[in-house]
């Protein structure tokens, strides 16, 4: 078994057996945690009352939290000829049509998220087993599948993105770096939870949140009590 280094056992000493009953107690010790020496993701873990192999408790949405996340996105765009300079003076980093279409079906991903008109959605079909692994597929649902582009476009741009809840019904989302200021991370959070709870499948019975854990990409595990949220 590895043995924990002097960080990891301090951090760990701040953080074992304690429950926080505000989310402002949270960051506190978030902010303290994130000792590594690089600029740290600041990580939200739900886990839910929902099992997700039921089509009436899935969750996937998408939220613009008020801080963004700190990360900077290539936005790639599929859509026909007649609107290719309207999505490359929206900010589109990537625009293309058929040859967009050859560039992905030969693994070329260099972008972080695809939005698409719908007429070209059924040519994205034969790419499912392409883009569904890394979770690029354009949908409705995610707000990727657009006749809107310009404003679309903008809303991702702002930070706006997708999660879910995976296969076993837990959320891990980001919502931050750790070099945000406690305010930022609280808001952020405090709006991430909000959407979350929002979203509410129709299928989940009694008790939503099961529990709620935050951390930074290296640091320990800080749990927060549910009511800490109301």
């Amino acid at each position: 078994m590895q043995k924990l280094s002097r960080r990891q056992k301090e951090n760990r000493t701040k953080t074992e057996n304690i429950v926080c009953t505000t989310v402002d107690e949270a960051i506190k010790l978030l902010k303290e945690t994130a000792t590594a020496k690089f600029v740290e993701t600041a990580e939200l873990h739900a886990n839910l009352n929902i099992d997700p192999k039921y089509a009436d408790q899935q969750l996937r949405t998408t939220v613009t939290l008020p801080h963004g996340i700190g990360k900077d996105i290539r936005v790639a765009v599929l859509t026909n000829d007649a609107n290719i300079v309207e999505a490359k003076d929206a900010g589109a980093d990537i625009v293309g049509s058929d040859d967009l279409i050859e560039e992905i079906s030969q693994g070329n991903l260099n972008f972080d998220l695809l939005v698409a008109t719908p007429d070209m959605m059924p040519k994205l079909a034969k790419l499912g087993r392409v883009l569904g692994p890394k979770g690029l597929m354009p949908s409705p649902k995610s707000g990727t599948v657009s006749t809107t582009l310009t404003a679309t476009l903008s809303e991702f741009k702002k930070g706006k993105f997708e999660y879910k809840a995976d296969k076993t019904g837990i959320v891990h989302v980001s919502f931050g770096k750790s070099d945000f200021d406690e305010t930022k991370l609280t808001e952020n959070l405090e709006a991430l939870y909000k959407s979350i709870e929002q979203n509410r499948p129709s299928g989940v019975k009694g008790k939503y949140f099961k529990n709620v854990f935050i951390c930074t990409t290296m640091g320990p595990s800080i749990q927060l009590d549910l009511n800490a949220f109301t």
